[in-house]
């Protein structure tokens, strides 16, 4: 069908361009500020052209306030080189001088007369006495002795380390006090109170049994040498560390292990997230295994004992529904996050996977129980190509809705990228959904940011209001290439409510407490203080609301750790306050 316009008709209805005003440019969701704010880290990862496996699987990072200023500092983890040959001969120079170590940013936040707000970060590694020489996987970020102070756990390929904050700038190095060393492939980290005792007590969770010295040989499809998976090597059994709080003598920590039963399955983990899964008051612990079943170890009080001996776990994954997925096969799961994805107040589970297997959703009924929804979430098939290992579970616009960062990189070669000679051929894009309403979510990755259109080899994600201006932001670490801080710039144009929570007699943040916001007319809003999940890396505990379009707040409830319930009124908006365990008005349950 053919249509004649005339001259008029042209007149009326002109070209793109012509006579008209242009559309407006949609705001970036995300920008990297990085380099310009003074986060000049480049990971390096050891690679000569060996295919060593632990080379490829990378690292995290941190995102946490060492200096007690109010605002949040930079933690990243470094490598060094593998195997016999010389740094020289590194496919990838080191970008710092050496000798390699971790390096810790102090974010130096300036708030202008106006209100603008000026990121600066400074590199206090040296300063600091943080010595963190090992090729570092993954940090846990709390407070174990209880002095108001964050302190430092570094998993290691090798030796794992544990940095008490001295609380004037520094830290040391207790370890051997400590007694939490492993000298195997350790990967995930979690402080928690699994006991209820007031002390946090440390999950550490091991990868596979793999030395370079016993490095094997694998291939691809057409016979080309290739990364080794997990099956080639076995998998290592996890610790579980109880912290032994003002005891006299004896190590900071002691393995309980087998005293609570957590020696009784065991995988490749790559990710663990602490949170009462099940609704009895007492926090269980979630481990993301690598090609193996997941676990789901519900925290189980035994009557008549004291100590670390008054609990035992138990691994419930398989009657839960959370150890494989819908189609009963366990999946390369790398990244976890748990929170209440669809607004019920129970602790949802998601974890990302290797592609080929689409990532998983787990949505939970309250009582431990689960549901693959994967597919009808929309976040199955939308990740079938891609290989996710970090992901933040985030409101990005402050809508009330937690949406979905997950970082991606491949752990086999891309044969397109090495047709085209790319040294490091597993650089992926990262993608953003948005929660659209009771766990249903769309991929916005094309129109959030330029940031999106990198191909990298992404790993790690810590979040953290890092501008503090109510909304958060994204640290995210890439295997053998530089660190992004992804700087949130629309979720603060929205009403926002932030939180800190301490105990009632130490200034520590109060990691499991749950925390509901009471809103008029709208649903109530869930979430949990935390500095867990992600894939190895540790993130910001403060507790951050977006209001959406219903900020009118009746109330906020805490459910403490030990069962202590407390209600707050008229918190101011577009702020963050501190809550204090015992200064609120006492809910009877």
């Amino acid at each position: 069908m053919s249509v004649v316009l005339s001259a008029a008709a042209l007149l009326v209805c002109p070209a793109p361009g012509v006579g008209q005003a242009k559309p407006a440019k949609a705001k970036e969701i995300f920008v990297d500020r990085a380099a310009e704010t003074g986060i000049d880290f480049v990971h390096f990862n050891g690679m000569s052209g060996e295919l060593y496996f632990v080379e490829m699987t990378g690292q995290g990072g941190a995102l946490f306030d060492y200096d007690n200023d109010g605002d949040l500092d930079v933690y990243l983890l470094q490598g060094h080189m593998l195997g016999d040959k010389p740094i020289e001969k590194a496919t990838f120079p080191p970008h710092h001088p050496l000798p390699l170590v971790d390096r810790l940013y102090r974010n130096d936040l300036e708030i202008e007369p106006d209100g603008t707000r000026v990121l600066k970060f400074t590199d206090v590694t040296d300063e600091t006495g943080l010595d963190a020489t090992g090729y570092g996987m993954g940090v846990a970020a709390g407070d174990f002795d209880n002095d108001g102070w964050i302190d430092l756990y570094v998993t290691n390929f090798g030796s794992n380390r544990l940095y008490k904050n001295d609380g004037d700038g520094t830290f040391t190095d207790v370890t051997e006090k400590s007694g939490t060393d492993d000298t195997r492939w350790s990967v995930p980290a979690v402080f928690f109170d699994y006991d209820g005792d007031g002390y946090l007590d440390l999950y550490e969770g091991n990868y596979v049994d793999y030395r370079i010295a016993t490095d094997k040989t694998c291939t691809m499809g057409a016979g080309a040498p290739d990364y080794c998976g997990p099956q080639s090597y076995s998998p290592a059994s996890d610790r579980l560390f109880h912290n032994r709080g003002a005891a006299s003598g004896g190590p900071l920590f002691e393995e309980v292990t087998s005293e609570v039963g957590f020696d009784t399955e065991f995988g490749a983990a790559l990710g663990a997230t602490a949170a009462d899964f099940d609704g009895d008051g007492r926090t269980d612990l979630y481990v993301a295994n690598d090609g193996l079943p997941n676990q789901l170890w519900l925290n189980r009080k035994v009557d008549g004992q004291k100590g670390a001996g008054q609990v035992r776990f138990e691994n419930a994954a398989l009657l839960g529904g959370c150890a494989v997925n819908e189609d009963g096969k366990p999946e390369a799961s790398m990244g976890v996050v748990a929170g209440d994805f669809n607004g019920d107040g129970s602790e949802d589970l998601f974890m990302t996977h290797i592609d080929r297997e689409t990532n998983t959703l787990f949505l939970n009924d309250g009582t431990g129980l689960f549901e693959d929804q994967s597919q009808e979430s929309g976040l199955g098939m939308s990740s079938w190509q891609y290989t996710g290992f970090g992901t933040a579970l985030i409101d990005y616009d402050n809508d009330g809705w937690l949406d979905l960062y997950i970082a991606n990189g491949a752990v086999v070669l891309i044969e397109e990228q090495m047709r085209a000679d790319e040294p490091y051929a597993l650089k992926q894009k990262n993608l953003l959904f948005h929660n659209r309403g009771g766990a249903r979510f769309e991929d916005v990755s094309a129109g959030a940011g330029k940031v999106f259109d990198l191909l990298e080899v992404s790993r790690g994600v810590a979040i953290g209001d890092v501008d503090n201006d109510g909304d958060v932001d994204l640290l995210v670490t890439n295997n053998a290439g530089p660190a992004r801080l992804l700087v949130n710039q629309v979720g603060q144009d929205r009403p926002w409510l932030g939180l800190r929570l301490l105990g009632k007699d130490v200034a520590r943040d109060m990691l499991g407490a749950k925390v509901g916001l009471f809103r008029k007319g709208a649903p109530t809003l869930w979430r949990r203080v935390r500095t867990d999940g992600s894939y190895a890396s540790a993130s910001d505990p403060r507790v951050l609301f977006g209001l959406g379009d219903d900020p009118d707040v009746e109330k906020v409830r805490v459910e403490w750790p030990g069962g202590l319930v407390e209600e707050w009124r008229d918190l101011p908006l577009r702020e963050y306050t501190t809550l204090r365990q015992g200064s609120g008005a006492p809910v009877s349950q």
